[in-house]
């Protein structure tokens, strides 16, 4: 059996199928009954426990084969980074106690960079985990395509897709959430000793050009790529209600200066399956 945390997004929800699918149990670690029901439909188990809680978290993990971590995302942090470092002890402190035979980690492309940026909640998440006495996996995912879908609802009706990526001919890695779950899902059910890291990206790079005109494809109108101005970033951010947005800012300077990236050269980076168009046209149909 499988512990699951995150189940109930994107990357989790496709993990999730893919090991049911594969005739495992899994065990959906939940904040709420609600929020189960759907999961305990299709069979799994359903354990409750809110993700600062320590002892709850252990009783979620205790007799599962694997369990996956996901960091819940928060994108507006306090300056010292504080709601992230507590759930990450909770974490730990669970992991500890429970002592699954193994520990699968959603982390991030650039989780090694020293830069301070929002990233390094999943950088000091690595460091955490890292020293546990049991395998542990740090599933490093590039920029994910999914981030799109912010965008559609302007590029319909400009067809302007604003970029905080720049320059637009810069390639970026990217990836769909469904090759990152299933690549989650083949990990959990593997065996390694000590800590091991696992970048991955899409089929190809993908510059913000391309981007938009795959988005034209999309959508079936042209979409045409803006650099939004480094100078407005701030003023927009806390206008959409940041407290904090320097972090966020921060990130996105790290993936244009290009030192947020994966530690391993392009050729050496594990390749996801999903193309660039298949993820997009499934956003615009989510978006609809």
């Amino acid at each position: 059996m499988f512990a699951l945390t995150g189940i109930t997004g994107q990357v989790g929800g496709v993990l999730a199928r893919a090991l049911l699918s594969a005739g495992k149990d899994v065990r959906a670690v939940v904040r709420s009954q609600h929020k189960g029901a759907g999961w305990a439909a299709q069979g799994c188990e359903v354990a409750l426990a809110d993700m600062n809680d320590a002892q709850a978290l252990q009783r979620a993990f205790s007799g599962a084969e694997g369990v996956f971590v996901l960091l819940p995302p928060v994108y507006d942090p306090s300056p010292d980074l504080s709601e992230s470092r507590r759930v990450v002890a909770a974490l730990r402190a669970a992991l500890l106690a429970a002592r699954p035979p193994r520990v699968v980690c959603l982390s991030t492309i650039g989780a090694q960079a020293a830069e301070p940026n929002l990233l390094q909640q999943l950088s000091h998440m690595e460091r955490e985990l890292g020293t546990l006495p049991m395998p542990v996996a740090f599933l490093r995912a590039g920029w994910f395509v999914e981030n799109t879908l912010w965008d559609i609802e302007q590029a319909r009706a400009t067809g302007v897709m604003a970029s905080f990526l720049q320059p637009l001919d810069q390639p970026v890695p990217m990836v769909a959430t469904a090759d990152v779950g299933r690549v989650a899902a083949e990990l959990l059910q593997q065996s390694w000793e000590g800590t091991r890291v696992v970048e991955l990206e899409g089929p190809r790079r993908v510059t913000p050009l391309e981007l938009a005109a795959a988005l034209s494809v999309a959508l079936g109108r042209e979409v045409k790529a803006r650099a939004l101005p480094r100078g407005e970033w701030e003023a927009l951010f806390r206008a959409q209600g940041m407290n904090n947005p320097v972090p966020r800012m921060q990130m996105l300077d790290g993936f244009n200066a290009g030192w947020i990236r994966f530690e391993a050269a392009e050729a050496q980076t594990r390749k996801g399956i999903v193309p660039l168009q298949t993820a997009l046209a499934s956003l615009v149909e989510r978006a609809q």
